[in-house]
């Protein structure tokens, strides 16, 4: 088997995983309705999962650094259909939780692990597009994933979509043993070379922005079944149709995000995303008495959020090319963070403000990013202060290097 296609079943294992993350935002009120809990509660499960992932997912990684990659990413295939299937089999709210947070940990040390395979195999100078293949999954999920679990659930009860996945990872875990090589690991970049990073106030208001935009999105997107189902009153079957309309537009908002980077500049592309992205979110409970309206703004909503993704990480990358793996594991982590925080947030808006009201409170979220996005180019006036803080990141490594003896590295890890 080729490399190449190698690199897709990578890619097909970060859609798995990108399943298991999203889907609770399709099927969030029959998992409410089954379990008797709150829209509310429901939504803390992606807090739960998104915490636990951005957390648990570096420290992990950092303990596994040297184990083989192939050998790790069976190990993490296998936490994460452990946590599936207990998903399944498991009754009650607090039950679930707790497969959720095993499926967590097994699912960010299987996207990291699938990251680095990709650059180690890939053909010499496509590293970064086979990088983005595999993180194309992740948007494959939203397209597919969320929609045809949201029909799996309604024919055969919201469990049957966990226990779905379990099967595919089992099958997955058979293809990885018998097509990828084995592959020696890295050695990380020491934790307080990462965390120097964050001294640098360019970095450090970057990564802000991800909480922010990231954060005001999740509070929504947690909650978008039953906005769709209840206040704009969508039928079972449309949807469906909304949430596939939601992920095609995600996938054509990324390409145009990375397309506009390139030719407009980082700072037009992220402030036009951004403004789109708030006034969607403004607008969605003014036309929710229009299906065809509500179709629309979605699909607005979707193309901007997700056009401000590529940009962001290519943003941050900018601000630290010599540091590049670093940049992006932070912002993973970042990611997450910001999808747990909005998730809560989102909770409480909706039990103790209103549902309609989300769509409110995630636009302030995206607004304060979109000031943060005129500060940072500000900041960017003044160059010199990152050529400082990189230094001192550098100079951290080589001091932990002496002490263990080796030679600083930067891991490629994202």
């Amino acid at each position: 088997m080729s490399n190449v296609w190698k690199i897709y079943i990578l890619a097909l294992i970060s859609f798995l995983v990108g399943t298991s993350e999203y889907i609770i935002s399709g099927i969030l009120d029959q998992i409410a309705d089954d379990l008797h809990i709150s829209i509310g509660a429901a939504g803390q499960l992606i807090t739960v999962f998104s915490l636990v992932y951005a957390i648990g997912t570096p420290i992990l990684m950092a303990f596994t650094a040297a184990m083989d990659r192939r050998k790790l990413m069976l190990i993490s295939l296998g936490i994460f259909v452990v946590g599936n299937v207990l998903s399944f089999i498991l009754p009650g709210f607090g039950w679930f939780i707790a497969a959720r947070v095993i499926m967590a940990l097994g699912a960010g040390m299987v996207v990291v692990t699938a990251l680095s395979i990709a650059a180690k195999i890939a053909p010499e100078g496509r590293q970064a597009s086979s990088i983005a293949s595999v993180i194309m999954g992740f948007t494959a999920s939203l397209i597919v994933g969320v929609p045809l679990g949201r029909i799996i659930a309604s024919s055969f009860g919201w469990k049957a979509v966990f226990m779905g996945i379990a099967f595919v990872g089992i099958v997955a875990i058979a293809v990885i043993r018998f097509t990828i090589p084995r592959i020696q690991g890295d050695k990380p970049v020491p934790l307080t070379g990462q965390l120097a990073m964050l001294k640098n106030p360019k970095i450090a208001l970057a990564l802000a922005i991800t909480f922010f935009w990231l954060g005001g999105y999740s509070i929504a997107y947690t909650y978008i079944s039953p906005y769709l189902l209840q206040v704009a009153g969508m039928g079972e079957a449309l949807l469906s149709t909304a949430l596939l309309a939601f992920g095609i537009a995600s996938l054509i908002g990324s390409k145009a995000g990375g397309y506009s980077a390139d030719k407009k500049g980082i700072n037009f592309t992220l402030a036009a995303g951004m403004i789109i992205h708030i006034t969607s979110l403004i607008l969605l409970p003014f036309v929710a008495h229009s299906i065809f309206a509500v179709f629309v703004v979605l699909i607005l909503w979707s193309f901007s959020a997700w056009s401000t993704g590529p940009t962001q990480q290519y943003n941050l990358v900018t601000l630290a090319p010599e540091s590049s793996g670093v940049m992006l594991s932070l912002n993973s982590s970042m990611n997450q963070l910001a999808m747990a925080v909005g998730a809560a947030i989102g909770g409480v808006t909706v039990g103790q403000v209103s549902l309609t009201s989300i769509t409110w409170f995630g636009a302030i979220g995206v607004a304060v990013a979109l000031i943060g996005v005129w500060g940072l180019a500000r900041l960017r006036s003044n160059p010199k202060s990152v050529q400082r803080y990189s230094s001192e990141v550098h100079i951290q490594e080589v001091k932990v290097a002496a002490k263990e003896g080796g030679c600083p590295q930067v891991s490629g890890q994202a």
